[in-house]
């Protein structure tokens, strides 16, 4: 659903825009971003609001986010999937309790998931020259420390998940 109305959208700006410096993929592929995390959010933050989560969800939301940003992880095939493993992910780990020791326990696992697999699968999805991908992991892992120091629960869980994200069974077979 994602790639087609993304694919529709760009063929429109064409036709409106035809000196327009962007290709119909090129523009195609920055819709399909954009598109995927406007469903993201909003169906996300729809649903928190109906269970009465939302500030769980937003915190969550974001926490994930900022990790991915330097640490990168899998990728779903398609948009759709992306979509509903996001949603279901953010709003099942808002329900999830931690106590002082597993918030801990979680965030120093994820310092060391960090440690070990960031970044991950960044290289086609960033102009970050590689040169500089010991900086994206210190700045994850002190990112991530800090919540030894913040200690919500929330924050563990959500760097947990997107540190889990990092792991690529694949590339451990072929090593």
């Amino acid at each position: 659903m994602i790639e087609p109305l993304a694919l529709r959208m760009a063929q429109h700006i064409k036709r409106v825009v035809p000196d327009h410096p962007s290709s119909v993929p090129v523009l195609k592929h920055a819709l399909s971003a954009i598109l995927n995390l406007v469903f993201i959010t909003g169906l996300t933050i729809a649903i928190s609001v109906f269970i009465g989560r939302t500030r769980e969800v937003v915190t969550i939301m974001v926490a994930f986010a900022f990790l991915r940003q330097m640490t990168g992880g899998i990728h779903l095939k398609s948009g759709m999937w992306c979509v509903a493993v996001s949603t279901l992910l953010f709003t099942g780990l808002s329900f999830i309790e931690l106590d002082y020791n597993w918030t801990t326990g979680a965030t120093l696992v994820s310092m060391l998931l960090i440690l070990i697999f960031a970044p991950a699968g960044i290289e086609k999805q960033t102009r970050i020259p590689p040169r500089y991908f010991p900086l994206l992991r210190s700045g994850a892992f002190i990112a991530v420390s800090l919540n030894l120091w913040i200690a919500d629960p929330f924050i563990a869980i959500s760097f947990f998940a997107q540190s889990l994200s990092l792991i690529n069974i694949r590339r451990w077979k072929t090593s």
